[in-house]
């Protein structure tokens, strides 16, 4: 089986959670199966310096980020890249909310990129199988929200401790049409009707050692499901 990763850039506060990232691709060889890397070729939002969490004045492109992840095993990410697939990953990151659409900024009525759009309606639409990790469901939601999918999707849970606003961030997702869920770093969310499953990693108050477990379990879903 080969498994599509979703990555917008490097680098936590600008572009792809790279614990997340390393650890997707970690639990997709542990389980047997192969990988395929895809990035949008387009300039990122902006730059953070990460010792300091401020922006820098520079510009990078999303693309040449994201092979700093893949080893330079990377695809230009165009809608047909669902043709290449049997199921997709979407690691987080606050890229995904700056460089995929405008959540960050603008919350739920920000932009979505289209081509990323049109990309994660193909996979869907094909019925093969999405793992949306941390704030990645954000991105999911704003795909789905002119469209009949009104799927079920968790950034985390008002549970236990997180450094995030999960309830804001559910209530722009319900927002848009979708329905929400409170799962913890323990958990997973599956959707089985829309084939969607989410995994709130670092969204939560988590370690290195509960997100990897938090991923593998998501993998093992998202490959029973493909």
């Amino acid at each position: 089986m080969k498994i599509g990763v979703l990555l917008h850039g490097c680098g936590v506060y600008d572009g792809t959670e790279i614990h997340e990232a390393v650890l997707t691709l970690l639990a997709i060889r542990e389980a047997g199966h192969d990988y395929v890397c895809f990035a949008p070729d387009k300039k990122q939002h902006h730059v953070i310096d990460h010792t300091k969490g401020e922006e820098m004045n520079e510009t990078r492109n999303v693309l040449v980020e994201s092979a700093r992840i893949a080893r330079g095993e990377i695809k230009a990410l165009k809608v047909k890249s669902a043709d290449e697939i049997d199921a997709l990953v979407m690691p987080g990151g606050f890229g995904t909310a700056k460089n995929f659409t405008q959540w960050a900024f603008s919350g739920p009525d920000g932009d979505i990129d289209p081509l990323v759009s049109d990309f994660l309606l193909s996979v869907h639409g094909q019925g093969k199988p999405i793992a949306a990790l941390c704030m990645s469901p954000t991105t999911l939601a704003k795909a789905f929200q002119d469209s009949e999918v009104s799927a079920t999707l968790s950034v985390g849970s008002t549970d236990e401790s997180s450094p995030y606003d999960i309830a804001a961030i559910s209530g722009g997702m319900e927002s848009v049409g979708m329905k929400t869920e409170m799962k913890t770093v323990q958990e997973i969310s599956v959707d089985a009707e829309n084939k969607i499953i989410c995994a709130p990693c670092y969204m939560m108050d988590a370690d290195i050692l509960e997100v990897r477990n938090n991923i593998k379990k998501a993998i093992e879903a998202l490959i029973d499901m493909a």
